[in-house]
């Protein structure tokens, strides 16, 4: 169902890219269908321990109500926002929707992770294509392995600026593809090893499941938290850079936290006073 609701979310955020301004329905139509995929997909990332996934698909209902909000009052800063997000998709969905594309990069990244682990001697084996195996303990390559979906939204980010020139373009694309490409192999590195060797056996699976095996606590840590705080501060490092590159994207920047924090502000205000004495609840 969550794959539905992407490929409706493409289509519409090309349809918005096609129409510039005028398609504000296309491209509210596009953040609609992204936002019902997240929700959709929550049972799916609890299923896989994922607690990160759910919190933001939950956090994106009142940002998918500001967005629509300020997207039928012709907000300018909203309109970039999903230029960036149509181009994102534009970017990502190809790895998405045609398989042999997903397959060639799954597997290069699956090859060079393996040829990785057997250099810094801790030797590894394919059980399958996709599937890496070190000391009995096996890790699943997929396309949420391949940094894909980083570089779509960072280059989004970055190629939605309404003032971009081609030298500015060509340095986003050599700052993000191979510092996230990278970054992403030692983060599958990393996951694998202290996965087999237990290095997070000591700390508890808050979830507490164990149905991917015997210690799986230690995958759950390395994955799941500091793999996923330390993308987060990766990323964070990486926009900071394309400011000073695109030096527009900071204003932009700082207009749409402007923009959130005050519609986020209003609708605090009006919930408050509808809800309080003399209110209409």
């Amino acid at each position: 169902m969550i794959d539905l609701f992407m490929y409706l979310a493409f289509l519409a955020f090309a349809l918005f890219l096609v129409l510039g301004p005028r398609g504000k329905y296309a491209a509210a139509s596009g953040w609609t269908f992204l936002v019902i995929g997240f929700l959709t997909g929550i049972p799916e990332y609890l299923e896989e321990e994922n607690l990160l996934y759910p919190a933001l698909a939950i956090f994106a209902v009142p940002f998918l109500a500001i967005t629509l909000r300020t997207l039928f009052q012709n907000n300018q800063t909203a309109f970039q926002l999903s230029r960036a997000a149509a181009v994102a998709f534009l970017i990502f969905m190809p790895f998405a929707l045609i398989a042999s594309l997903r397959d060639v990069l799954i597997s290069a990244v699956a090859g060079q992770a393996l040829w990785l682990l057997n250099v810094l001697d801790h030797p590894a084996v394919f059980r399958t294509w996709n599937i890496i195996v070190t000391n009995g303990y096996a890790t699943e390559i997929i396309l949420a392995c391949t940094g894909i979906t980083a570089m779509a939204i960072m280059l989004g980010a970055a190629a939605g600026s309404a003032r971009i020139t081609p030298r500015q373009v060509v340095l986003c694309v050599l700052l993000i593809v191979p510092t996230i490409y990278v970054l992403n192999l030692l983060r599958i590195v990393f996951v694998c090893i202290a996965w087999s060797e237990q290095w997070f056996a000591f700390l508890p699976d808050p979830v507490g499941t164990t149905a991917f095996g015997p210690g799986y606590a230690s995958f759950f840590w390395a994955h799941n938290v500091i793999m996923e705080a330390l993308a987060f501060v990766v990323l964070a490092v990486i926009a900071l850079t394309l400011f000073r590159i695109i030096p527009g994207l900071g204003e932009f920047a700082r207009d749409l936290v402007s923009l959130y924090v005050r519609e986020a502000g209003a609708f605090a205000r009006w919930l408050t006073s509808a809800i309080g004495p003399g209110g209409a609840a």
